[in-house]
Formats: structure tokens, sequence, C-alpha cells
């Protein structure tokens, strides 16, 4: 499949407009990504962007509440939104015939969504009932994403929980909800991408005379001044444990910083190929060490960026290790034997044919992905938010076979030569899980 030729423009109000034409893709979606994630959240309300998230899909200026839902799904339609670190997305894919709606629609909600207490009060009743879902009531809930980085940072936008403390999401007020709004939605705080068949529309130019009709009106507002969340590397080993009471056998996660795709692009990809080697597929070394010959773990896995996608934030990002092992087994064994695979990376680097393989996986993976007009849209618009270059979605499956086994050395030398984070997750015997998703986790300095 080709790449498709990229357009940009930046409307008069500060909207910032990528536009990707495929003549072959017989349907056409629309993406909103707004610069502002889980980090960018006030201290004392966490969890307030996943919260605003919700807050976007009940109703909007010109629609009741789930009228958006019928419009999109009225014309055979997907759609969705999602939170991340450094960016909040929404988005619908449509037939080609229907992408004026979509952008009547997107710009419709970012031009005045419908906060009301009514809304406010049931949306944190929701996010509530999420967290109990996904986080409180299931065994490992929050692992590793909430549970690690208060153990690997200090600051609040690095070390918070994401998805919210009960408490600051009950305190949220409309006020809180507006304040928001007006700061983080700004249309110089945003981006619209549209990508498919632009066919039905008549083309580029008459593409983007649509997407000027429909948010061109929208006020500007000032863009707020992104902030850096960089903090130093930590200079030794750093130890956390949180108790679970769902967990039937202990875990462990180890946390290291990797580097900043916007500056050192070749040795992120290096930590990439990396956290591949270690974990992906059964002929990983991880898992033919500490699960196959050993017998230490029952899983385990390894990734390049907290939330588990390569690519999804800016720095500071975390490379993960995790493991699920027996009560029996000492962690201190299991931690032993990740590092002796780790040093061995570091002294020889992969094999040419150990890493030739775990491009391809990577390759199937990324094209697998890419046959969805979703996935290439939202992968396109968040590169281009982040980094300022969409082009690196369509790089990447030629960037990640040109990484070198040099590269990936290197990477494992990195890891064992800075400080990192170990979270012990330690089951308790029975009981209900706690209904504050924040406990703060037990943590100490290792070393000097």
């Amino acid at each position: 499949m080709s790449a498709p030729e990229l357009h940009r423009a930046t409307l008069p109000n500060g909207l910032r407009v990528l536009l990707a034409p495929d003549p072959a893709t017989p349907v056409v979606g629309v993406a909103v990504h707004v610069d502002v994630g889980f980090r960018s959240e006030p201290e004392g309300r966490t969890g307030f962007a996943h919260l605003f998230e919700h807050l976007m899909f009940q109703g909007s200026e010109s629609l009741a509440k789930l009228e958006h839902f019928r419009l999109v799904q009225g014309a055979g339609g997907v759609f969705n939104g999602s939170t991340h670190q450094d960016y909040t997305d929404y988005f619908e894919v449509l037939p080609g015939a229907a992408l004026e709606r979509a952008l009547f629609l997107e710009a419709d909600r970012l031009r005045a969504p419908k906060l009301t207490e009514e809304n406010l009060r049931n949306q944190v009743d929701v996010v509530k009932e999420e967290i109990r879902l996904n986080v409180l009531n299931r065994p490992y809930g929050g692992f590793p994403w909430i549970l690690l980085p208060p153990v690997l940072y200090d600051t609040f936008p690095n070390a918070h929980n994401g998805y919210g403390d009960f408490s600051e999401l009950e305190q949220a007020t409309l006020d809180d909800a507006a304040s928001f709004f007006d700061t983080y939605y700004a249309p110089g705080n945003a981006q619209v991408t549209v990508h498919g068949d632009f066919a039905a529309a008549g083309g580029v130019d008459e593409v983007l005379a649509l997407v000027e009709k429909h948010f061109g009106d929208i006020p500007a507002r000032p863009t707020p001044q992104r902030p850096s969340f960089g903090e130093p590397i930590p200079g030794s080993e750093r130890r956390g444990s949180v108790a679970d009471a769902h967990a039937p056998m202990p875990a462990l996660a180890v946390g290291y910083r990797v580097p900043d795709p916007s500056t050192a692009l070749e040795e992120y990809l290096g930590h990439a190929l990396l956290a591949s080697v270690l974990g992906d597929g059964e002929a990983a070394r991880l898992q033919r060490r500490l699960v196959h010959a050993d017998g230490l773990v029952t899983d385990v896995g390894a990734s390049n960026g907290l939330m588990g996608g390569p690519l999804d934030a800016r720095d500071p990002d975390t490379f993960t290790i995790t493991a699920v092992h027996p009560g029996a087994v000492d962690p201190e064994r299991v931690l032993g034997a990740i590092d002796e695979e780790l040093d061995k990376l570091a002294a020889e680097g992969p094999s040419a044919e150990e890493l030739a393989r775990q491009s391809a996986r990577w390759a199937a993976s990324l094209h697998h992905e890419d046959d969805r007009v979703m996935y290439r849209m939202l992968g396109l618009g968040a590169r281009e938010l982040l980094y300022g270059r969409a082009e690196i979605a369509q790089e990447l499956p030629a960037r990640i076979a040109a990484v070198t086994p040099e590269q990936v050395r290197s990477a494992a030398e990195s890891l064992r030569s800075a400080g990192r984070a170990v979270l012990l997750v330690e089951p308790t015997n029975g009981g209900a899980g706690s209904e504050d998703p924040a406990e703060p986790v037990n943590r100490e300095e290792v070393g000097a």
C-alpha cells in the first residue's frame, strides 16, 4: 500500500489541518487531536483529562445528548475517543459521502460541548465505574501504567494516577470543566486530520474548504504554552510495593527511561527492538529463559512505552518489563535473570537472525494495523501533533527494518547503566479491593 500524500494548512483561528487523501479507501475518517493528556491535568484533579473526554460525548451546541451517536451510526459509521499521556483524540470513520456530516459533528463539539451539572455528575459516576471495572476489581489492575510511575518519577505530571482519584473526581466542578475547556480546547491547541476517499467531496482543495466552513468560525483563544515534563533520570535503583487483593500470584515491573524520540529517534527505535527481542513471541529471550528454561514466571513481557504503543508520547517515557511469578519464587531471582539477559545483550547484541525475526514481526503488525483507515488516520494525526511529522508513521516499517544489532546492544547497555524502578505487586488473602484507586505506592531508594 503506497503512503498517502500529506497536505497541511493552518486556519486563521490557529487550528492545524492535516489532509491525507487515499482514493483506494472507500471510506473517510476525521480525527481531532487535542494537545492535552494525563500529564497536563491540574494537580488536585487527577483523572480530569479522561473525565473531560467523557464530557465531550454528552451533547454540543447544536445537538442533544446521543444525537452525535445516532448521526454517525445512522450513516454506517463508527466513532470513539481516547485519552493518552500527552493528547486526547476524537475520531469517526464513515462512508465518503458523509464527510461533511463528520466535519460538522466534530466542529460542533469542539466549538461548544454541553457542560451541565447533570452531565458532569453523571460522567463522574461513569468514570468511577470504569475504574472499578478496569482497576479496583481486576487482578493486577493499573499494572504497570498506574502503579509504576510513582516509583520511577518524582513530579506530579509524570507520577500521578491518570485514571483519577475518586475524591478528586467527585470534587470536580463546572467551573473546573469550563476552565479546562477554555484553556486546552482552544483551536490553536488542536489538529484535525482527514484521511480516506476525497472523491465525493471533489478533492483536496474542496475538503480543505469544508474544514474551513465548519471549523473556521470557532473563535480563536490563547493557546497554552506546552510545558516540558522532563526530569532527571534516577541515579540509583528505586523500589516500591503495592498490595493487590485480587491477584492470584505476585508480580513485578521494572521501569527505565527511554530516549526522547523527538531528538534521538534512532536510539528510541533501538529500545523498541530491544523490547521485542526480550519479550515478543515464544522465541523471545525472556520467554525462553524465565518461562521455558528456568520456570520462574508464568508470564513476562517488555514494552518500549508506558501505554504500550510506539511513539505515543513525548519525553519522558518508560521502558517496562513485567512478570507474574509463583509465590514460591523469590522476586530477586526473577530480577537477577532479567539482568543477566540484559547483560548478555549489552555485551554481544542480538544475532542478525534474531533481530530479523523480530523486525518481521513488527512489520507484519504495523501493516496489519494500517489495513484499517481508523488506525492509519490516528497514527498520522498523533505523530503530527507530538513530533510535527506525520511522515514518521509512514516511515516506521522501514525504520524498524533498518535497526542494527549494534543499536539493540547499545539500548541494552543504556538500561543497565542507568537508574531504574522496581515495583512489586504483593497478593493479599482475599477481601475486597480498595475503593480508592490512588493508594500511595510504598517507595524507597536503593543504593547510593
